[in-house]
């Protein structure tokens, strides 16, 4: 059974579990837990065996897979109840994490029967063959395009992911971060980059390996729930890399740095009650998330002059006043902000957000790293994107392959613009620019002036007169009479 099919059938037995009230995004968590304790016992990590002749137990005998199919009805609910209580309190590292305080929403234990014995049936031979970590991205993916889950506001679409990723192009060494991970998709994509695009990667020594394991994808999730699916994600891929559940825009995120890449997509909006962050590094004080964010992650990546981030924010950034601006003139002395890609709407499954992405090379000095930024509107004149039209990566065919080119290079296609630096503080730093001319709407420039209008009108019909004038003489000539 294919990725495809099994992730249809996954999300399916959701139907099972209308009854009992549960939401597509408490299901994705409940089918955490289990999927959990099935893909443990189906990658032999139940208990590992170290090369140092150690016995690494992840789940104790007695609280795994084959425990709870060996039960059914009262027995198996309360079997499954006793699980996600004794790991959440007695599991090792990010089993802890995944069943802290879990538990379960499924009331009927005919309803939770149903869904081990299903997954039991799956063949799971072909389903490690493709990878078990594809097949959970896909399930949530599939939450994501549910706009009924709630859960689309945060997912980010996977062709952009994978877009931002190729062009910020991670090397083996880099130390990659998302201070928003949400499911961490940013962090696997970034992985599956570097496996795909080095044919040594399986010959990397045994410190390089331990790096890349460990260390060479990190990030931090504010809500509870989310983080769990993340470390779920993290441990399908092997990436044991340190993932905190925490807010980064608190005093904990001051930690966070000294990264050579970063690759997010924050969220919006501001914090209840105009909350502004406890940060004593930050500058700028503002109640502005996005506006944090950026404020972290230009002063996380490394003051090397090759640390770089590719993050997506919304319009509002590159135009705000105030504190808006004060943030974008520290980013752009900071960084050199080389490149702005206005995204079309629709893509994002909130209603009516645009959004862009950014891209810049930290300094190794604070002022005046930007000179110039490069503009792509995808924008302007596109099709209205969404869950039945979504983006494809030939979408992105004219910004990607003149991403790294010269102006000469993308002045041909006319999607492409360019400011300065001087232009741009002119403009009192706003970054709202870029964007072609509208298909759709009258330019100002075309409309006909009223004065210059009304003067050649009143011309014409002078001229009018006149001819017929000179008709009525002709007229006359002829004997032709009024």
């Amino acid at each position: 059974m294919a990725t495809y099919d099994i992730v249809q059938k996954l999300w399916n037995l959701c139907n099972v579990l209308r009854d009992d009230g549960i939401t597509y995004h408490q299901y994705v968590t409940e089918l955490t837990y289990i999927l959990f304790l099935k893909m443990m016992k189906e990658t032999g990590q139940e208990e590992i065996q170290r090369t140092n002749g150690v016995q690494e137990v992840k789940i104790p005998e007695g609280f795994r897979w084959d425990d709870i199919t060996k039960e059914s009805g009262k027995k198996l609910m309360d079997k499954y109840k006793s699980i996600l209580a004794y790991l959440g309190e007695n599991g090792e590292g990010k089993v802890k994490y995944i069943y802290n305080k879990a538990s379960t929403n499924i009331e009927e234990p005919k309803n939770l029967e149903k869904i081990i014995r299903e997954i039991d049936k799956i063949d799971w031979y072909e389903a490690k063959e493709e990878g078990l970590g594809n097949l959970y991205e896909g399930l949530l993916e599939k939450n994501a395009s549910e706009k009924k889950s709630g859960a689309g506001q945060y997912f980010t679409p996977r062709v952009l992911i994978d877009l931002m990723v190729r062009l910020i192009k991670p090397e083996i060494g880099d130390k990659c971060n998302d201070p928003a991970a949400g499911t961490f998709g940013f962090m696997i994509a970034a992985d599956k980059y570097l496996k795909d695009n080095n044919s040594n990667y399986l010959s990397l020594g045994e410190k390089e390996q331990k790096f890349q394991i460990e260390e060479a994808f990190s990030g931090c999730e504010l809500v509870g729930d989310t983080h769990k699916l993340a470390l779920m994600n993290a441990t399908l891929h092997d990436i044991d890399g340190k993932l905190e559940l925490g807010d980064t825009l608190s005093d904990k995120g001051e930690k966070m740095k000294g990264y050579d890449i970063i690759l997010t997509n924050p969220p919006f909006g501001t914090k209840k009650g105009g909350e502004k962050p406890s940060r004593s590094d930050f500058l700028i004080n503002s109640s502005n998330k996005q506006l944090n964010f950026l404020q972290h992650i230009y002063r996380a990546l490394k003051s090397n002059g090759k640390a770089r981030a590719a993050v997506v924010l919304p319009d509002n950034v590159l135009f705000q006043d105030g504190e808006g601006m004060k943030v974008r003139e520290e980013l752009l002395n900071k960084c050199n902000l080389h490149t702005i890609l206005r995204l079309p709407t629709g893509i994002f499954y909130a209603q009516g957000v645009k959004t862009n992405v950014l891209f810049f090379t930290r300094g190794v000095e604070d002022e005046g790293n930007t000179k110039e930024i490069h503009f792509f509107d995808l924008r302007t004149n596109m099709q209205n994107f969404g869950k039945n039209t979504q983006l494809k990566p030939f979408d992105f065919k004219d910004f990607e392959d003149k991403f790294d080119k010269s102006w000469e290079e993308k002045e041909k296609i006319e999607r492409w613009s360019r400011f300065t630096i001087d232009e741009i503080k002119a403009k009192n730093y706003s970054l709202d620019l870029g964007l072609i001319r509208d298909e759709n709407q009258i330019d100002h420039d075309d409309l006909p002036n009223p004065v210059e209008s009304a003067e050649e009108a009143i011309g014409k019909l002078e001229e009018a007169v006149d001819l017929l004038k000179s008709v009525i003489k002709e007229l006359h000539m002829c004997g032709v009479k009024e």
